[in-house]
């Protein structure tokens, strides 16, 4: 059976549940300033998430003002504090969230074997437990989300057990965690599936999913989890998270959009705001989005190769399955390089205003092959470069002879450069915000075309 969404209200919706400013912000190094935190979450709520987890209220005053006030300013999305499975806990969030229109308390406890022996509980004990504070949070607010840390590596009765309690307790949202990445994609679906089957109530739920990329699955096995029943995928920004990190949302949510031939379901993030508020956590946070993560990377939807970019100028569908645009990007990349071909150098000097015809374009294009043998990328200044001296690069028309560089922490930098144009030689001096400024001013000077 799959689950209905008592937010939603459709079997076909699926909630996506952001908790960058929780799991995300607990990766080493990532610490957000109050003001960064107040930020990102207007983005997550402007961009449609509908559950923002805003942090973990009782792990310090930092974290109680920015949940609380997260809380407060909120316009559309629910908003959620986490909290151990302890009275004081759940009582510190429900004070945070307590002014959210829509405030949910999202409490958990360890119920694997290791888990279970941190706090020395037996079975029985840790059921009871779970009932007590589930009791207790229902009690603050009307919606309140349940965890069962480690649920992956749980014994599977004694899983089906506590989810019982949890749901009798008055739990409305059941997250299954892969809390070290452990599951695989058919085990993921399976679980979520078997659960939903087995356990009483389990129809009355929402079934979510947090999973961890410790073994690079975290994105596929979410979506095996959707797969299996869940109808809440919980993620980050950037798939920012402890250790390896957590399921990225762009992902999710691009391969639901992009593949809905096979997986029929939607979420309600408009997608052409993930690029920015990709770019504002990598800032806020320190972490530098690889090149070439999926969506996001700055080569995802870049093409060096001369075939790939043929192909691209004549049907950018030969190579993109995805549009740019509907992630917020102006268009696609045609990065030039050493792998890229006549089509594609022509493309770009016509952007540049160059009229190009075949006997030129043969000759430029020697000259920017041995250009990019020598550079990782060429760009369009470099472009410019070679068409100008194009006629006069047999007659040396421009060559740097010298070049010193000052630079130091008492001021600007300032760079003499010595060049030779046309047989004359020709000496400026220029001061910049830096060595490589303060040379091209130079260089500007010189010859300002």
């Amino acid at each position: 059976m799959t689950n209905a969404s008592p937010i939603s209200g459709g079997k076909d919706r699926v909630l996506i549940f952001d908790t960058t400013l929780r799991d995300g912000e607990q990766s080493p190094g990532a610490t957000m300033t109050h003001d960064e935190k107040l930020e990102i979450a207007e983005l997550l709520d402007e961009m449609g998430v509908d559950i923002i987890e805003a942090g973990f209220p009782i792990a310090s005053e930092g974290d109680f003002a920015a949940v609380s006030e997260i809380a407060e300013r909120s316009k559309n999305a629910m908003i959620c504090g986490l909290a151990r499975a302890n009275f004081k806990d759940i009582d510190r969030c429900a004070e945070a969230v307590r002014k959210a229109a829509q405030p949910r308390i999202h409490t958990f406890i360890g119920t694997s074997p290791l888990h279970r022996a941190i706090p020395n509980l037996t079975m029985d004990e840790m059921a009871d437990k779970i009932h007590e504070t589930v009791t207790h949070a229902r009690n603050l607010v009307d919606n309140v989300q349940w965890s069962p840390m480690d649920a992956t590596r749980t014994e599977w009765d004694y899983l089906c057990r506590v989810i019982e309690i949890a749901i009798k307790a008055g739990a409305s949202t059941i997250n299954i965690p892969d809390t070290v990445g452990y599951t695989a994609p058919m085990e993921s679906a399976d679980l979520i599936k078997r659960l939903i089957e087995t356990v009483p109530g389990a129809d009355e739920v929402v079934f979510a999913t947090h999973c961890h990329n410790d073994l690079g699955m975290a994105t596929a096995n979410a979506l095996a989890a959707v797969a299996g029943g869940a109808r809440q995928i919980e993620c980050t920004i950037n798939g920012l998270g402890e250790r390896a990190g957590n399921t990225a949302l762009e992902e999710v949510v691009m391969a639901l959009k992009t593949r809905n031939d096979i997986m029929p379901w939607h979420t309600g993030i408009d997608t052409t705001k993930i690029m920015h508020i990709s770019r504002r956590v990598s800032t806020v946070s320190g972490f530098v989005v690889q090149p070439n993560k999926a969506i996001v990377g700055k080569n995802a939807f870049a093409h060096e190769s001369g075939i790939h970019q043929d192909g691209m100028l004549k049907n950018r569908e030969n190579f993109e399955i995805m549009r740019p645009e509907d992630i917020g990007l102006s268009g696609t990349s045609l990065p030039l390089g050493k792998h890229s071909g006549r089509a594609a150098l022509r493309d770009k000097l016509e952007h540049l205003g160059y009229d190009v015809g075949d006997n030129q374009l043969k000759d430029v294009f020697v000259r920017f092959k041995e250009l990019a043998d020598r550079k990782k990328e060429v760009f369009d200044d470099d472009l410019i470069a070679l068409m100008r001296t194009g006629v006069d690069a047999e007659n040396d028309y421009l060559k740097i002879v010298s070049m010193k560089v000052v630079c130091g922490t008492g001021g600007p930098a300032e760079s003499t450069v010595e060049m030779e144009i046309d047989g004359k030689d020709v000496t400026e001096t220029a001061e910049g915000d830096g060595p490589v400024d303060a040379t091209f001013k130079a260089i500007r000077k010189i010859y300002p075309n």
